[in-house]
């Protein structure tokens, strides 16, 4: 079987072994590309920029040859994100450049702090607002990193929720994973450990019962997904997302809302009512962050006004996420 045939694949032991589907990935020199209408130099040349990879399972969710489908622009590379734009910079909340508390460790928010798990992701978001910053990321990796995060965090008895982000932490082993996880929970003064993944879109096979019954017996996880778009949620996704429900953690959904994705009441309502229907509670719709290489993706805020009220008619509060955005400097999350 070619290798192109074999990554479409979508059964097998093979298939639903995580570890295979990262070994598979395609990215921007991929000749499978070609048949979603990407040319090979447009890949090419925004590969060297930004770059493309996404796992054979998202790739088998895409639609061939069109460059508009909602999925598609998520995950396949465009000219338009090496187009100049006024105002978006490459890192605007200064994550490069803010002081670490300690290696990896970085605070924003009094009462919490995020710690860098993971500079690789399962699918390299074409809107993702660490788009080339996760090459060269302060991360922590060694045992002495860890310990003196935890030192830090327990210094500072204000802090009460960690968030383990990236890149994905859970593309990690489930060993380096769990030893995260145990090393804030143990803290008294820790109520939440967050961890901020889309494995459960992109990846949703790495979702294992061990994996999920371990991270449950902490009793203080929390999982922060991001689905945009109802299609997102097949079968395989619903079942990843049930294994952390099932085990006891709440899981909450931070959608980005996205010119040509999801910037539609209808595709918000089908979103928002799929998430609840797998008991994934439909929490923030962020604006897009003002990061280089996005601009296409952004909606205005009139707009993102507009589909807040009409998707309240439509859906009832369990459904109903907060439309919100991050602004450089706040000392919240801002409501639009």
């Amino acid at each position: 079987m070619s290798r192109s045939n074999a990554i479409t694949r979508g059964g097998g032991k093979t298939w639903r072994d995580w570890r295979w589907q990262l070994r598979q990935v395609v990215t921007g020199v991929s000749p499978e590309l070609a048949a979603f209408g990407i040319p090979r130099v447009e890949a090419e040349r925004v590969h060297r920029r930004y770059p493309v990879k996404l796992t054979p399972y998202a790739l088998a969710q895409l639609v061939r040859e069109n460059r508009a489908d909602p999925l598609n622009r998520q995950a396949l590379p465009s000219d338009e994100e090496l187009l100049p734009e006024a105002g978006m910079v490459a890192d605007p909340f200064a994550e490069k450049t803010r002081a670490a508390c300690c290696h990896g460790l970085k605070q924003r928010f009094p009462d919490r702090v995020l710690v860098m798990a993971n500079d690789r992701c399962a699918m390299a978001c074409r809107h993702c607002t660490r788009k080339g910053l996760l090459d060269g990321a302060e991360v922590v990796r060694t045992p002495a990193q860890l310990s003196a995060a935890v030192a830090w965090v327990k210094a500072h008895p204000d802090v009460r929720e960690v968030l383990l982000s990236g890149g994905d932490p859970l593309l990690l082993s489930d060993r380096r994973i769990l030893a995260l996880v145990r090393a804030f929970a143990r803290l008294p003064q820790i109520d939440a450990v967050r961890i901020g993944t889309r494995v459960p879109v992109t990846l949703p096979m790495r979702v294992t019962p061990a994996l999920a019954r371990a991270l449950g017996a902490f009793k203080k996880v929390w999982v922060n997904t991001q689905f945009n778009h109802a299609r997102e949620i097949t079968p395989e996704a619903a079942a990843a997302c049930a294994l952390l429900v099932e085990a006891g953690i709440p899981v909450s959904n931070q959608t980005v809302l996205l010119k040509g994705v999801n910037d539609s009441v209808d595709a918000l309502f089908e979103l928002c009512t799929g998430l609840q229907r797998i008991r994934v509670r439909p929490y923030y719709v962020f604006l897009c962050d003002p990061v280089a290489g996005i601009a296409h993706f952004r909606v205005p805020r009139r707009t993102a006004r507009r589909l807040e009220r009409d998707l309240a008619v439509r859906v009832g509060g369990l459904a109903l996420p907060r439309f919100v955005m991050d602004l450089p400097g706040s000392p919240r999350k801002t409501p639009i």
